[in-house]
């Protein structure tokens, strides 16, 4: 089961969280999605690299969300288009077959497109209310998600609002994991907030 932390240097610099990645690995962590679309080129290439170097020894990849240029020059496991991003296809030309490709999915016509184009994966939201998908109306709910999954062939995270609590509502949804922002940068212990969630989605 996967578990995606999604930085937001506004609730919490990426940096402070480092030297515990190798915790949280340990307690389930498998990817770091760097998602700090106003940060310039070379800022964001520095935190990406900066990233990689502590989590890859640990085994969790990091993933780059939109700047494909960014991606490739770090040497980042893989990418993450937003739903105004380029073309899902444009992406998987641009990037090879190497690299992991993203992609945020709100609906099943997004959903699928994002199959077709290409994508090795998508997060499928909001599920639950959340102030940081506000933008993409009222959150779906947990049938929606499960309607999801069963139209895709590739794996759906679900994303919004994912907190321990929260991800008990997901069992039986299919879903190869979860991907979140405030619940876990908002805990104080970053690997017991990404253990909390796991042992959850473990026995959901």
């Amino acid at each position: 089961m996967r578990i995606m932390l999604i930085s937001d240097r506004r609730q919490r610099a990426l940096e402070e969280l480092w030297a515990v990645l190798p915790q949280a690995a340990r307690a389930g962590l498998t990817d770091v999605m760097i998602r700090e679309k106003d940060l310039a080129g070379g800022p964001l290439l520095s935190l990406v690299q900066g990233t990689l170097a502590h989590a890859r020894p640990a085994g969790v990849r990091v993933i780059v969300n939109d700047r494909l240029d960014v991606a490739l020059a770090a040497g980042a496991d893989g990418a993450h288009l937003g739903v105004a991003g380029i073309p899902v296809a444009e992406a998987r030309r641009f990037l090879g077959p190497k690299l992991t490709l993203g992609a945020s999915t709100h609906n099943l016509a997004e959903l699928r497109a994002a199959q077709e184009g290409g994508a090795d994966y998508a997060t499928f939201g909001p599920v639950f209310a959340t102030a940081s998908k506000a933008a993409y109306g009222p959150p779906l709910g947990v049938e929606a998600l499960c309607e999801a999954v069963r139209s895709s062939s590739m794996p759906v995270l679900a994303l919004g609002g994912i907190t321990a609590d929260r991800a008990r509502e997901l069992g039986g949804s299919g879903i190869a994991g979860v991907a979140a922002i405030g619940a876990l940068l908002a805990d104080a212990v970053f690997p017991a907030g990404v253990g909390a969630i796991a042992r959850v989605l473990e026995t959901a």
